[in-house]
C-alpha cells in the first residue's frame, strides 16, 4: 500500500511505538514517518506507507507550528516534564516583560540542542549517551523564529504557539527564553499543529505532489528515456540550471537533479 496522512500522535509513546500500532492498524509492512516527536510531545507526524516514503525528503514541512507550555522555575536534564530535578515557586512576572523577550527572539537564533535528543554524536544518538551518564558536547545550531504569540499566561505556566524551521527544538528555545529572564524553565506540554500545509484531518490520504518542495521541469525528448532510466541529456529539458525537478510521466513521477550540466535520477517511476 502506498498512502500519505497525517497522524495524530498522543502524549507518552515513541514515534517509532505510535508507527508500529499505525503499520498494524493498517496491515503494512512498509512504513516511515518525518520528525520525530518526543514521548511526551503530541500532535502532527507525517507518515508514509510503501513507495511513498521515498518522498519524505522532498516534502515541504516548513514552517513548523507548535502550542507549547513552558513552565517557570523548574529544571530537569531534558528540559521537559521528564527528569525533574527542582521546583522553585517564583513570583509571577509582568505580562510585558515576556511579550518584549518573545518579540527579541525572532528570526535567526542561535542554539544548543538538548542532549536529550535524536542528535547523532560520533555516531550514536545523543539521548542514549545521556542516559548512559556519558560527557559530550553539542555543537551550536541556527534556527529560524518565523511568529510567536502569547496564548496564556497563568503563572507558573506560560502558553505559546510559535512557528520554527526545521531542525528546530522548542526545548531549546525555552531554554534561551530561560536565560533572559534568569531562571529555570522546562516544558510541561508540546504539541506539533502543522508541518507547512500538513495538519491532522483524520488520517486522510494525501496526493505526495501537492506537497513536494520541487519545481516541475519538462523533457522535450521521448519520455520513454526517463522510464527506462536511460541517461539524460542536460540540453533536452527546459529548465538547465542546477537544483532538483519534479518530472510529470503521465500518471508516473520521477525526480531528477541536475548539477554542473548533467542530469542524474534521485526517484524514477513513482506512480500515484
Amino acid at each position: 500500500m502506498n498512502r500519505l496522512f497525517v497522524a495524530d500522535k498522543p502524549i507518552g509513546i515513541s514515534s517509532n511505538h505510535f508507527l508500529t500500532k499505525l503499520k498494524r492498524k493498517y496491515g503494512v509492512k512498509k512504513a516511515g514517518f518525518s520528525g520525530t516527536l518526543d514521548p511526551f510531545a503530541s500532535g502532527c507526524l507525517i507518515v508514509a506507507f510503501g513507495n511513498y516514503t521515498r518522498f519524505f525528503r522532498f516534502l515541504d514541512k516548513t514552517p513548523k507550528t507548535y502550542i507549547t507550555t513552558m513552565w517557570f522555575g523548574v529544571k530537569s536534564e531534558s528540559f521537559d516534564n521528564q527528569n525533574i530535578q527542582e521546583i522553585k515557586i517564583l513570583k509571577a512576572f509582568d505580562k510585558n516583560r515576556l511579550k518584549n523577550i518573545i518579540s527579541t527572539l525572532k528570526g535567526e537564533i542561535e542554539y544548543t540542542p538538548p542532549k536529550y535528543s535524536a542528535k547523532k554524536i560520533d555516531g550514536q544518538r545523543a539521548y542514549k549517551l545521556a542516559l548512559q551518564g556519558q560527557e559530550f558536547e553539542m555543537k551550536k545550531n541556527k534556527m529560524n523564529v518565523y511568529e510567536c504569540e502569547i496564548i496564556n499566561y497563568m503563572h507558573p505556566f506560560l502558553t505559546i504557539k510559535i512557528s520554527v524551521s526545521e531542525g528546530s527544538y522548542i526545548r531549546s528555545y525555552a531554554q534561551i527564553f530561560a536565560q533572559n529572564l534568569g531562571i529555570n524553565i522546562t516544558l510541561s506540554a508540546l504539541k506539533r499543529v502543522s508541518e507547512g500545509r500538513f495538519k491532522f484531518e483524520d488520517e486522510i490520504a494525501l496526493n505526495p505532489i501537492k506537497y513536494l518542495n520541487l519545481e516541475y521541469n519538462f523533457y522535450n525528448s521521448n519520455l520513454d528515456d526517463i522510464r527506462l532510466g536511460k541517461k539524460l541529456d542536460i540540453g533536452d529539458f527546459s529548465i538547465k540550471k542546477d537544483g532538483d525537478y519534479l518530472l510529470d510521466l503521465d500518471g508516473m513521477y520521477s525526480i531528477i537533479q541536475i548539477e554542473n550540466d548533467s542530469v542524474s535520477y534521485l526517484l524514477n517511476r513513482i506512480e500515484i
